[in-house]
């Protein structure tokens, strides 16, 4: 059978600034539709992909609708390769009202339906770790199974509890994949620190495959380690020869850390990357312009300052993971305390750095509202891990599949009973 040559296709929900989306554009999936309903965060997208930011945008620009996704037709985009997305976190975040299941904002549903619609041969749904907590833990499993039989759906008037019984039920007691099926894959708590990105993010993935591809796929293991960071700061001095700058004192609440570290032997993994690393090599701030040169959001933001709860991220760690904030603004988690006791808010350039986005990439809106959108987004070089290897299973998958997938006539119903 001849190799297919043809790209991976896919389609994008709640793209938000890009971060998921160009994740998988640069492992080779070629975007059909990319939805988004804040209007900054579009332009972002459409500005971006005018100027070609990254190469092989051109399509996007005509390819971004601004709206609810619970209003889109998604079987217009029947066939293709992969549903990406990363349903709002509001209902399941720490820092949010914990709404969960109740939360009328709750957009995992609409996912959902988009593997429904669409069919795809495979799925990457990303979202915030507080999702795996306990008290989530019953909707998490009623999510999973919803993916697994996206065309079992839930009857009128069922509650949801009824309706996952009834999943339950099929998944145990079934003896063959009658119709649409999932083989899902769920990640534990993933940092980003772990990857290679210079912020401690956790976030969780759900990445499923379709039952006729023949996928044997598990999470990348991580690539950098804390201990490797600290061990070349305070054993070896490695990091501080790296960084040309004169190894400072061992901080006193570091000693017995360090007692251990020089006891053993160095991990072998990358050590984590620090927000000195990711900046440094950026100009200062400009004090009144957004743009200079090839340097782009890159406005000094005047007010940092700490207090109580608000002590800003270590230069010379990984930042601390970036919040949107209620109304767009930053809390400490977007400001850099330097090592002289010194703060200053992170330009939107640095923030964009800590996310691991390209430079090339221009974010529209006010401060603010560029901070909420990179505050919302999720690090492009994560994902990037993720969707890599999952476009390498499809790849070899389609060199192995014998005949295309069909559903049966039986099953081109949405199952409700």
């Amino acid at each position: 059978m001849a190799k297919n040559t043809s790209p991976l296709t896919s389609i994008e929900l709640f793209t938000g600034a890009g971060g998921l989306a160009l994740a998988t554009h640069m492992a080779g999936f070629k975007h059909a539709g990319l939805f988004e309903w804040n209007a900054d965060a579009c332009d972002t997208l459409r500005a971006n992909a005018e100027a070609k930011a990254v190469p092989g945008l051109h399509g996007w620009k005509g390819r971004v609708s601004q709206g609810d996704v619970s209003h889109v037709a998604f079987r217009e985009f029947e066939g293709v390769d992969l549903v990406a997305g990363g349903p709002p976190c509001q209902p399941f975040s720490l820092g949010g009202k914990h709404g969960g299941m109740e939360d009328r904002r709750d957009m995992i549903p609409q996912f959902i339906r988009a593997v429904r619609e669409t069919k795809p041969r495979a799925f990457i749904m990303e979202n915030v770790r507080g999702l795996a907590r306990k008290s989530f833990a019953t909707y998490l499993e009623y999510s999973k199974l919803q993916l697994t039989y996206p065309e079992i759906i839930r009857k009128s008037a069922e509650s949801w509890e009824c309706h996952l019984r009834r999943l339950q039920q099929h998944h145990t007691s079934s003896p063959r994949q009658d119709g649409l099926a999932y083989n899902v894959l769920f990640s534990e708590v993933r940092n980003a620190a772990d990857y290679g990105v210079p912020q401690c993010r956790e976030r969780i993935f759900i990445v499923g495959f379709r039952s006729d591809v023949n996928a044997n796929w598990a999470f990348p293991a991580p690539t950098h380690s804390q201990e490797r960071l600290l061990h070349d700061q305070w054993v070896t001095g490695a990091y501080w020869e790296r960084a040309g700058i004169k190894r400072p004192k061992i901080p006193s609440n570091m000693l017995r850390k360090v007692e251990q570290l020089s006891k053993g032997n160095a991990s072998a993994q990358l050590p984590w990357k620090t927000i000195r690393e990711a900046v440094s090599d950026l100009p200062s701030p400009f004090a009144d312009r957004n743009h200079r040169g090839d340097v782009f959001n890159h406005r000094f933001q005047p007010g940092a300052k700490p207090y109580v709860g608000h002590t800003g991220s270590p230069f010379d760690a990984p930042s601390k993971t970036l919040k949107a904030g209620g109304h767009g603004v930053p809390g400490g988690e977007n400001m850099i305390a330097f090592p002289d006791g010194s703060y200053r808010y992170l330009t939107v350039r640095e923030a964009a750095r800590v996310q691991t986005f390209p430079d090339s990439w221009h974010f529209k809106g006010a401060w603010g509202e560029a901070m909420r959108q990179l505050g919302n987004a999720v690090p492009v070089d994560l994902v990037r891990v993720v969707a890599d290897s999952v476009a390498r299973t499809l790849g070899q998958s389609r060199t192995k599949a014998c005949t295309p997938h069909t559903t049966s006539t039986s099953s081109k119903r949405s199952r409700s009973s």
